[in-house]
């Protein structure tokens, strides 16, 4: 009998074991949702403000990529209007020096090659600061060190969560077996158990706070800079419209 039930207390141990692979395999991706609560009412606040950040500064980014995305075509569409622009500028400003006897006509495209030299300087300047302005300042924050290591510390705590998930069960399983079988060996096996509870719970109290407060210092950060760069693209916009 005793064989049994070790051989079944060996089988729900590999069976855990298994199960907290798969969590370790498919959680390095982001943050993990869960509505258990592992430890306690605070943890569980803690858990849902950090899933919340997570989320929110990932919208962000996203946001971002796509004030990118449209000041890139902006620009694009700035350089190819230069580009036609310019050549046009040369062609008017030839045509003129080289028909002098057409006084009207040679005079009229020199002015008009003039101008639009004039016009595409300020597309070229519109385009600077397009870049200085708004691609910039938006592509270093989407790449930048902040954003990436509070997600990363995000992402420990998701981990460390879902190993203090396995935990307690394990803590729970222990119990049993010493209710069952009160031996040193399964009391001791307790003790090692709660105790590695124990060292997880302080760890994640720590950690938890590290990083609710690095990602709401992100998230504060990414809502003011893409609100000031679209006030920026705004006024380019006004810029070039006038």
């Amino acid at each position: 009998m005793d064989a049994i039930r070790k051989q079944a207390s060996k089988l729900r141990e590999q069976v855990a074991k298994q199960q907290q692979a798969v969590i370790k395999q498919f959680s390095g991706t982001g943050y993990e949702s869960s509505d258990v609560m592992v430890i306690d009412e605070v943890e569980m606040q803690r858990h849902q403000q950090l899933e919340k950040l997570y989320r929110s500064t990932r919208a962000g980014k996203d946001f971002q990529k796509e004030v990118v995305k449209a000041a890139e075509a902006f620009t694009a569409i700035g350089y190819k209007h230069i580009e036609a622009g310019t050549k046009l500028s040369e062609d008017c400003s030839r045509y003129g020096a080289e028909n002098t006897s057409d006084k009207i006509l040679a005079k009229g495209a020199s002015i008009y090659g003039d101008a639009r030299k004039h016009v595409e300087k300020e597309q070229e300047d519109l385009n600077k600061l397009l870049s200085s302005q708004i691609l910039d300042p938006l592509r270093a924050m989407i790449v930048g060190a902040p954003l990436e290591d509070a997600r990363h510390l995000a992402q420990r705590y998701s981990r460390m969560r879902q190993e203090a998930e396995t935990q307690a069960v394990e803590v729970s399983r222990r119990q049993a077996r010493v209710r069952e079988l009160p031996n040193p060996e399964n009391v001791a096996k307790l003790q090692a158990a709660e105790a590695k509870m124990k060292e997880l719970k302080a760890n994640m109290a720590v950690l938890g706070i590290e990083a609710s407060a690095a990602l709401a210092a992100v998230e504060a950060q990414q809502q003011r800079l893409t609100f000031q760069r679209l006030v920026a693209l705004v006024r380019t916009h006004m810029i070039s419209d006038d």
